[in-house]
């Protein structure tokens, strides 16, 4: 979604991540992209009944809605890496320890990690110290460096894509609990880590000021 007009801010935030999506691969330095989706858990009320040879499995229009979970997508598309944790809500707790996990776990030899995120009020450096002691969160903090995606502009986020891909390929039926859900999603992070899916993103900030001109502020001469 873009601005009805010329937007300072949108722009802004805009170029802001073109230009980490120009940086070359540094495995010291990592671009990782993070967004994050709910899937609603359904069961089958009748049990589907068994394939016969050369046709469909056969199952019931009625299910029971067992509540949701939430997936959040840490992806690196330079490496063709990407790691989806599943938890039952997505509150600022849920991301901060998300953070730490990233930090100590997914990258520990990393330098300084780039966090491509969007701007909602949970994907805040703050949610660290409300989530771990002061020295902790501080040591988490220096190792990241949050890049805004604009309000509205979830397309700027690469990990959209891939959490597109997600629902497509693993998340088109029926789930009827947390635990099923971890074990297909971790299923298919393998498989896709395995065939190291990258992403080659290309509209650049000379495209943004041609393209979408209109959304910059019209200066005039003083």
């Amino acid at each position: 979604m873009l601005p009805p007009k010329e937007n300072a801010e949108f722009v802004c935030a805009m170029e802001n991540v073109l230009e980490v999506y120009t940086r070359a691969y540094d495995e010291r330095r990592p671009v990782v992209c993070c967004d994050e989706a709910s899937k609603q858990l359904l069961a089958d009320v009748q049990v589907p009944l068994p394939l016969l040879p050369g046709e469909p499995l056969r199952i019931d229009y009625e299910y029971e809605r067992r509540g949701t979970a939430n997936l959040f997508m840490m992806f690196e598309p330079l490496a063709g890496r990407r790691h989806v944790e599943v938890t039952a809500q997505r509150t600022k707790g849920d991301f901060a320890r998300l953070l730490k996990h990233v930090v100590d776990d997914l990258y520990p030899q990393a330098e300084r990690i780039t966090l491509v995120v969007d701007n909602l009020n949970t994907h805040r450096p703050a949610v660290l110290y409300e989530t771990f002691d002061p020295a902790e969160a501080r040591r988490l903090v220096e190792k990241l460096e949050f890049v805004y995606t604009p309000k509205h502009a979830s397309w700027l986020n690469i990990a959209e894509m891939e959490l597109s891909a997600l629902a497509r390929q693993c998340l088109d039926r029926r789930i009827p609990d947390q635990e099923t859900l971890r074990q297909e999603v971790a299923a298919w992070e393998k498989e896709r880590n395995r065939a190291v899916v990258k992403v080659d993103w290309q509209f650049t900030t000379a495209d943004a000021r041609i393209k979408l001109k209109r959304l910059y502020p019209s200066l005039e001469l003083q």
